[in-house]
């Protein structure tokens, strides 16, 4: 079959606000989720998807975002399905936006699918917000230190140098290793600061695309201490809200799966959902091939199968996903309360140890001055 050209405008994430010279600024995920709280209100009150999508874009504000509701109105009145309509514009509706809205389209429930799809999505903001501001207090911490050790290694440290040679006395062996540290770092910048750089920057090229690295480092994340038991959770969390909202919105189980796996952010259940896929199609049950997998515990594997049994898997799968989304939150309310005292402890103990290896050599000093005088 022959391939659309790049300027056909039915070109899947071809909108305008990905066209050459169009806007590529990305649109924010509230944005979305109000729009489609907004649209499941005005759809559930009866009126026209035609009519909603253009009460909307008129009182959209100028932006990429209301150049995506104008191609919405025009090819929706134009007969294209809302759900085809969105999957042209990636950067605001993804894979499983496009899937549930198509799910709604088929069953004759969009109005319903749009609420439970805001609802997923305020429920994945709310997570999302908790774990970036419990991340605030400890990367502003690890930044202020990094660069008052940087100042102090750099200039602070060279001054006390100066001082000690021109006294020509001999310094302890925890001051020496101090000033020895400092002239490496400052003689041979390039290396103290350049190759964390470069290796920060060879992490980000290998964790861009799936690799045999990004994988190794996915479950590597998932065995520390503590933090591996909190992005576990977290993962079957998602897993469980997203695959049951699909369930709930009438995509089949084979196909609900595959937006799970495309849609994962960890290539470690991203395999795991894959062999699950895979044992599903085959006729098996999906709570069997779940216990093979490392990622999930007795507890959702055991939910999983009552709700096969029941005919409830959905309804199953939710309650997993709430009940194992207030576990992550007080487990990362937790970790960061023990973090934040462990971080300034930390601090605390290096910068002892500067003033420590500064100011023996010269108390010593002035304690030799006193006694000769």
């Amino acid at each position: 079959m022959a391939r659309p050209s790049a300027s056909a405008a039915s070109k899947p994430g071809q909108g305008r606000e990905n066209r050459p010279g169009g806007r590529k600024r990305r649109i924010s995920g509230q944005v979305v989720t109000e729009f489609t709280i907004q649209l499941a209100t005005l759809s559930a009150a009866g009126i026209p998807i035609v009519r909603a999508l253009t009460i909307l874009e008129r009182q959209t504000r100028p932006g990429p975002f209301k150049l995506v509701l104008g191609e919405l109105v025009e090819d929706v009145a134009g007969g294209t399905p809302l759900s085809e309509a969105m999957g042209k514009h990636e950067r605001s509706f993804d894979q499983l936006y496009c899937s549930m809205v198509r799910a709604g389209e088929v069953g004759g429930v969009l109005d319903t699918v749009l609420q439970r799809l805001a609802i997923f999505r305020e429920k994945a903001a709310e997570v999302r917000a908790i774990v970036v501001g419990a991340l605030v207090y400890p990367v502003v911490v690890v930044a202020v230190a990094l660069i008052v050790v940087s100042v102090v290694i750099a200039w602070v440290i060279p001054k006390f140098r100066e001082i000690f040679q021109s006294f020509g006395t001999e310094l302890p062996a925890i001051t020496q290793l101090l000033l020895d540290l400092s002239r490496i770092a400052t003689e041979r910048w390039y290396l103290v600061f350049g190759l964390p750089v470069l290796l920060l920057f060879l992490h980000y090229l290998g964790m861009r695309k799936p690799t045999a690295y990004r994988f190794r480092v996915h479950g590597l994340l998932l065995r520390i201490p503590v933090l591996g038991d909190v992005l576990t959770k977290s993962l079957i969390a998602s897993f469980s809200r997203t695959f049951g909202t699909l369930i709930e919105a009438g995509v089949p189980h084979l196909d609900a799966l595959a937006i799970v796996r495309d849609t994962s952010s960890s290539d470690v259940l991203t395999e795991a959902v894959e062999d699950i896929r895979v044992t599903v199609r085959e006729g098996e049950s999906i709570a069997a091939p779940m216990g093979e997998a490392a990622v999930f515990d007795d507890l959702v594997i055991n939910m999983v199968d009552v709700g096969e049994e029941t005919g409830e898997l959905d309804s199953m799968l939710l309650r997993v996903a709430d009940a194992y989304d207030v576990q992550v939150d007080r487990r990362i309310d937790t970790l960061f309360k023990v973090m934040e005292p462990l971080l300034l402890i930390v601090l605390a103990i290096f910068v002892g140890f500067i003033v420590v290896a500064l100011f023996m050599p010269l108390m010593e000093l002035m304690n030799t001055l006193q006694s000769q005088g």
